[in-house]
């Protein structure tokens, strides 16, 4: 059923991250990159009414469409969590979606997102939690490094007082966040060739600068890049961009499925990379999933001493896989294929259907 899927998926990433080595940790923490992304589902009533198409699409046309946030291991690219809901409507957000996963952390995490997250109330809520942070200032919010107490270049202590309480939180739960926070704030230039030249702004709680140098700091949020790319893989190579369910709940169970199979090539991986004495995020997860589906027959149809065999050789096949190092790389944004020249749907089928039976 739905929850023995969601407890494999977690117990599989725990139990990788318990044994991750040592050597693929941030400075001994557990670094989880957060980030939110978006999939569609076929259309029909029961999708409809649990996940409504975007107001803006005519009936009809557009399909059903979930919002989810994920939880990513950086040591093992595994899925720690996730929550899904709604695309649009009241507490469907992204944040309200991170805060029902507060309990994924722990007081070894230090938790990587971007500036949409970047809130006091996240925050005080993951201090309370004895999680570490490191996310990038919010746009609305502004920085002045003149004040503070300095700790180097571009580098200060802040304190931020606790705003006014929010609809969505108890009072309750108000009264447990701290009147007031001391945070770090640095600056630093991104200026790598074929990145966009700017300055990026991160706060952090890691605020001893002689355990956490700035250089520290600033490597560690460039690793949340990561999490993109774990989604991307999961929508396009997984097929999760679009499910096929056409029930919520086969819908969710598709989504958790797609989890455990994409979790378990992830320890197919970590285990490669132990043997061979490599990092998982040097070995590539699409050619790793085609030799785990090349070698299935074989798995199902060999004796035990066989299995052991060709087991050693699909590690040794994964090991050699590994993702290119491209420093520097500068590639243009742009596509060259072109589209298909079909019109895009602009009324429901039927009518379609109607309107060409006329002709």
């Amino acid at each position: 059923n739905l929850t023995a899927l969601q407890r494999l998926v977690r117990e599989s990433a725990q139990h990788l991250e318990r044994e991750a080595d040592t050597s693929w940790l941030w400075k001994g923490l557990h670094a989880k990159l957060v980030d939110g992304f978006t999939f569609t589902m076929p259309d029909t009533p029961e999708n409809q009414e649990a996940f409504p198409q975007l107001k803006s699409q005519t009936p009809g046309v557009g399909f059903p469409i979930a919002r989810a946030c994920a939880v990513v291991s950086l040591a093992t690219a595994c899925i720690c969590e996730i929550a899904i809901g709604p695309y649009e409507g009241k507490e469907t957000g992204e944040t309200a979606l991170l805060r029902e996963m507060m309990e994924t952390f722990d007081e070894k995490d230090v938790v990587v997102f971007d500036r949409y997250y970047c809130s006091y109330m996240m925050l005080a809520m993951l201090i309370n939690n004895g999680t570490h942070a490191c996310v990038r200032l919010h746009q609305c919010r502004a920085s002045d490094f003149r004040r503070g107490r300095r700790l180097g270049h571009d580098d200060h202590l802040i304190t931020w007082y606790r705003p006014a309480r929010p609809q969505w939180m108890s009072p309750e739960q108000y009264e447990t966040i701290p009147e007031k926070l001391e945070l770090r704030e640095l600056r630093f230039d991104v200026t790598e060739p074929g990145r966009r030249a700017e300055t990026i702004t991160v706060i952090t709680t890691l605020t001893d600068p002689e355990e956490y140098s700035k250089e520290d700091i600033a490597k560690l949020y460039g690793f949340r890049w990561n999490v993109e790319l774990d989604i991307r893989i999961i929508k396009q190579t997984l097929a999760l961009d679009h499910v096929r369910c056409k029930t919520p709940e086969m819908v969710r169970r598709e989504l958790w499925v797609t989890l455990l199979a994409y979790n378990l090539i992830r320890k197919l991986i970590a285990t490669s990379a132990v043997v061979h004495g490599k990092q998982p995020r040097q070995l590539g997860f699409t050619l790793a999933c085609q030799g785990v589906l090349s070698s299935w027959m074989l798995f199902s149809t060999g004796s035990c001493s066989n299995s052991t065999a060709m087991y050693t050789t699909l590690l040794a096949h994964i090991a050699n896989n590994e993702v290119a190092n491209r420093p520097g790389r500068i590639e243009p944004r742009v596509l060259k294929r072109r589209r298909h020249r079909y019109p895009l749907m602009q009324c429901p089928r039927d009518q379609l259907r109607k309107e060409l039976g006329q002709t």
